[in-house]
This record gives structure tokens, C-alpha cells and sequence, in this order.
């Protein structure tokens, strides 16, 4: 089943909350390049993966509508500089802020799950392709950057609520959109509730997934 383009639009949330959810996802990937004792190339490389590999997953394999969005507008990486900026020159305190910044990781998965599946429903892709494109796009940055640094990726490990937070808000934002007709803006906003609420009370809860299998290998 595939959602009707001409019913569904992208979601219009404003630049600011993207960008401010790149500066802080920026900041993050400088946090691990530092604690690696990177160079400034490294830092910046790993804070562009932070802060736009979701959405360069996105545009780049599972939309291909041109070039994607952080390539068209110069504020993006002008944020990833930014937050590369911050995290190398104030990273002390930073790392103090790890509390707060968990609250606005948590918002800006919500709001990156909601833009990524808007932008797969006005594609026309079908309604589990748009829900799976969502997840890709809140949480696909963690997995590249895992994967630059040669870590396991932690969305592949038993762990707090972190795909699962996303994939409840997106699935909550596509059954408001495409079944229950419910106008779009009102569904983004619920859907980022869901994802900011159930990330917030797994950190709180300390709520993990487990392993399939917990004897000895």
C-alpha cells in the first residue's frame, strides 16, 4: 500500500528546530572524536556524520529527488561548523551538559523521524517504506558514525529505547496521517511527543532492550 502523494505533504516544521537539532547532533560526534584524540579534520568529519548522515541517507538512496536538502541550503553545514567549533573549544563544559543535551537529542530524533517519513509519504513510497524511511532518518546518523570509528553500531546491541522510541513516534505519525486523516501538523507534533516522551522515560527508567539469547556462546 503506497500513501497518496496529493494527501500527504512534507512536514513544514521550522528550520530552526532542524538546524538546532544539527548543532546538537554536531556537537556529539566532536564529543567522540575528541574522547579519540582526533585531529580537526577527523572532529569535523565526524560531527557532519552526527549532525546530516540521516538525512544524507535519506535524499541520497531512498528519495533521489536531486540533491538532498543539507546540500541545498548553506545554514546546515554552516551548523555542523558550529557545533564542531563548540565541542572543540569548550568541550569541558560541554561534557557537563551531557543531561540537558540527552533532552534535546531526544527532540531532535522525533523531529528528524517525522521529516523523513513527510518526505517518503509525498515520494509516494509505501506506508512501511515511509515508516522505515522516518526511522532511517532519526537514527541513521549513530549508525554512520559507529561505523567511521569501527564500533559496533549501537542500534545493533541491546540498549536503552532509542530505535524503538522512533519507531513508535513514526508509526504514531503515519496511522494519524494516512488512516485517521488527521491534519499534518497536529500528527507531526503528537508523533514528537511520542518519540521525546518514550525516549525521556527509557533514560529515566533506565528501560534496555536484551539480548535474543542470555547463556554462555
Amino acid at each position: 500500500m503506497s500513501v497518496d502523494p496529493t494527501a500527504i505533504r512534507t512536514v513544514a516544521l521550522p528550520l530552526c528546530i532542524d538546524l538546532g537539532a544539527t548543532f546538537l547532533f554536531s556537537i556529539t560526534g566532536g564529543m567522540v572524536a575528541i574522547r579519540r584524540h582526533y585531529d580537526p579534520i577527523g572532529l569535523f568529519v565526524l560531527a557532519l556524520a552526527c549532525g546530516l548522515g540521516g538525512g544524507l541517507l535519506r535524499d541520497g538512496i531512498f528519495i533521489q529527488s536531486g540533491p538532498p536538502a543539507a546540500m541545498l541550503e548553506a545554514p546546515y553545514m554552516m551548523a555542523v561548523l558550529v557545533g564542531s567549533l563548540v565541542a572543540g573549544l569548550f568541550f569541558k563544559h560541554v561534557e557537563r551538559l551531557s543531561k540537558p543535551f540527552l533532552i534535546f537529542d531526544a527532540l531532535g530524533t522525533g523531529a528528524y523521524g517525522v521529516v523523513g517519513a513527510g518526505k517518503a509519504f509525498e515520494a509516494g513510497l509505501a506506508l512501511p517504506a515511509c515508516i522505515f524511511v522516518g526511522v532511517v532518518n532519526a537514527v541513521g546518523s549513530g549508525l554512520i558514525r559507529d561505523v567511521l570509528v569501527r564500533e559496533e553500531p549501537l542500534l545493533l546491541k541491546p540498549g536503552q529505547f532509542y530505535v524503538i522510541a522512533s519507531l513508535l513516534g513514526v508509526s504514531g505519525f503515519a496511522l494519524l496521517t494516512a488512516y485517521l486523516r488527521v491534519p499534518l501538523l497536529p500528527s507531526a507534533m503528537v508523533a514528537i511527543a511520542i518519540t521525546f516522551i518514550s525516549r525521556l522515560l527509557a533514560i529515566y527508567f533506565d528501560w534496555n532492550t536484551k539480548s535474543i539469547f542470555s547463556g554462555s556462546p
